[in-house]
């Protein structure tokens, strides 16, 4: 068997070409099943955040299966072949458990050390064990990732004073407006990145914060957590006249904010200035909007510009948690690399043990006269003779698979052996 890992992220691909590659909620089952179906993958899990999209797959090895997953890709994102050569990058086997390890570790996330990818990487696994894409080589893959994130996070410091989307963004109106005192703030989503935000916001002395979702109860929970105040959805365009920020991270696979809503807003407003910041991917807001006069428009790739606070510590701290990757990697990669050998070493201590329980029961004649700590005796040593000499036999294979030379040697144990 083989690990792969296909993908596209914040540092190999913009905003316009990472949102075709986003999965809508009530796509993830479809696409998933369509990435188990390519012949010779046996496990597959899709990972879509808003900085990335990657497929990890385990798989027979067979040169048409990347190919395969190349067309995918290309496909799903309506990549043209330039795109699809500049944007896509393409992990194997140690390579690519290592990239897993260090996004589950945050390493590679545009704020490094945030916390938000580890959750996103377990959503995303907790769903192809859902769809049944999993297996024995994802279940540990994955499983050993969420350890070496722990023990990223326990044993440096990359995370003290790690900043979030939601902080990037209130750290970027701040900028614009000098003060957010006295400002009226609109979030459009319910999720983390709202909360995140909000939390934010009330720490920067925020007049108000409006709330809406589509869902209107996730709006009315957070207006009370957040002492705000809930609007339903069919609001959103009367309410961006009242604010002067707009953050907005919804799930939406369309933009939900048109530029003609906003011409038609700056009118009731009289053209004062709107401060518009889309972090959500596929985007919220219309990338027109930001042609319009007295309208400031971000979107997360924009938001790289202002996280670099406290980079300088947490780089120090980088170097510390990718020894402990490294060390993570080879540990997984001991245990993968013995898999295909398994079986038959398996096989073997089954059929010896076989043996000596046969070769037990016929010497039941002369030992029915031993008591019953004298028997126990001799069958522990017929069973650590038996143990000694397959040891070596064992230990060779396990060497023979982690240096990639594992077949010839199986083959002749199964002959020699007789084993299935």
């Amino acid at each position: 068997m083989s690990i792969a890992l296909l993908g596209i992220n914040h540092r190999s691909a913009p905003l316009s070409i990472r949102e075709r590659l986003s999965i809508s909620y009530g796509e993830e089952g479809k696409t998933l099943e369509a990435l188990k179906n390519i012949p010779h993958v046996r496990e597959v899990m899709y990972l879509s955040t808003c900085n990335r999209a990657e497929v990890l797959v385990s798989m027979k090895p067979a040169d048409t299966v990347v190919g395969e997953l190349k067309a995918f890709i290309t496909a799903r994102g309506n990549l043209s072949p330039e795109e699809m050569e500049k944007c896509l990058y393409v992990y194997r086997d140690e390579d690519a458990v290592r990239h897993l390890f260090r996004v589950a570790s945050s390493l590679d996330s545009m704020i490094m050390g945030e916390p938000q990818i580890l959750g996103q990487v377990k959503d995303a696994y907790r769903l192809c064990v859902g769809q049944k894409t999993s297996g024995v080589i994802l279940n540990k893959l994955l499983h050993h990732a969420f350890s070496v994130a722990k023990r990223v996070r326990t044993e440096t410091s990359i995370a003290n004073n790690a900043v979030s989307v939601g902080f990037a963004a209130v750290k970027l109106a701040k900028k614009i407006f000098g003060t957010l005192d006295r400002k009226k703030v609109l979030l459009v989503g319910a999720g983390e990145m709202a909360q995140l935000a909000a939390r934010h916001l009330m720490d920067n002395g925020v007049d108000r914060i409006i709330f809406t979702n589509r869902t209107y109860e996730n709006a009315v929970k957070l207006a009370n957590d957040f002492h705000g105040l809930p609007v339903e959805f069919e609001l959103l365009g009367e309410k961006l006249g009242e604010v002067d920020i707009v953050i907005s991270s919804t799930g939406s696979p369309d933009c939900i904010i048109s530029g003609d809503m906003i011409v038609t807003t700056l009118r009731r407003r009289k053209n004062r200035l709107m401060f518009l910041i889309d972090v959500a991917v596929p985007r919220d807001i219309d990338p027109a909007a930001g042609e319009i006069d007295n309208v400031y428009l971000y979107n997360i790739d924009d938001l790289q510009g202002v996280v670099g606070e406290n980079m300088e510590s947490r780089l120090n701290e980088a170097r510390k948690a990718e020894s402990i990757v490294d060390e993570e990697v080879a540990r997984f990669y001991g245990w993968f690399a013995t898999l295909e050998v398994v079986p038959t070493i398996v096989d073997l201590k089954n059929k010896t043990e076989e043996i000596v329980k046969g070769e037990m029961e016929r010497s039941h004649s002369w030992m029915k006269n031993l008591d019953g700590e004298e028997r126990e005796n001799i069958e522990i040593l017929v069973n650590s003779i038996v143990n000694k000499i397959l040891h070596d036999p064992v230990v060779g294979l396990k060497k023979e698979s982690r240096d990639g030379e594992a077949d010839p040697y199986v083959a002749v144990v199964k002959k020699l052996f007789r084993l299935k």
